[in-house]
């Protein structure tokens, strides 16, 4: 492990971003794969809206949260048929959000490394990435693992930043919600909310990030200034 104490001054040298709102619009096929398996289950399904608010936690509590009942057996079930589901339709309507491709590539450019961080399951993340961005040199992708708690917990995230070498305050952390704004608070790593998103700056409930873009070239300009 790096002794961060001794670390000088930070120079940002890495961006870290979420997935799900942040670098793919995710949310048609989240919601179709969900609403096939509420279906399956003779569960009522839900706008594609509603599933804004129901991201951001993992997919069992995306699943809790769609089922909507107290019944760990049935949210089980459901969890499992929409896994099933959503491996085979992650890629049906997902696409990146605008200027989000051509940034990635300045980035790298500039010389930041650029990593992924998601709450997915690492099973869908993996070939997901390479699919919408198969020319991004990623420096890390990673999503949910078995064993390592889910944002907001910083730990994956700070051990993207181990292995490559920086301290977490030589990182931006890009994210959509209020859970990728804490984690950046406990990572230790400067905050970056992005409007496009699954959630609105007034879903952060007072949490105040570093700073607000409203786009892609936007942000762009913030990191590379």
């Amino acid at each position: 492990m790096i002794d961060w104490a001794v670390q000088e001054v930070a120079v940002k040298k890495a961006v870290v971003f979420d997935l799900d709102g942040t670098l793919l619009n995710t949310l048609p096929d989240i919601a179709g794969a969900m609403n096939r398996a509420l279906a399956a289950h003779g569960l009522p399904v839900h706008p594609e809206d509603a599933y804004r608010v129901f991201t951001g936690n993992g997919a069992r509590m995306l699943t809790r949260r769609a089922v909507g009942l107290d019944d760990p057996v049935l949210v089980e079930q459901v969890f499992q048929t929409y896994a099933a589901d959503y491996a085979l339709h992650n890629r049906v309507d997902t696409v990146p959000y605008p200027g989000i491709p051509a940034a990635l590539h300045a980035l790298l450019d500039a010389d930041f490394k650029v990593c992924v961080y998601s709450n997915k399951d690492d099973a869908d993340v993996q070939p997901i990435i390479p699919h919408y961005f198969p020319n991004v040199a990623f420096a890390a992708i990673r999503g949910r693992m078995d064993g390592l708690p889910l944002k907001p917990d910083p730990t994956s995230v700070l051990q993207i930043a181990d292995e490559l070498q920086l301290s977490p305050q030589q990182f931006w952390y890009v994210g959509d919600t209020r859970t990728d704004m804490l984690c950046a608070r406990n990572a230790g790593m400067t905050s970056v909310f992005v409007t496009w998103g699954f959630q609105r700056v007034e879903d952060l409930s007072g949490l105040t990030p570093d700073f607000t873009v409203a786009s892609a070239s936007e942000l762009l300009r913030l990191i590379t200034a």
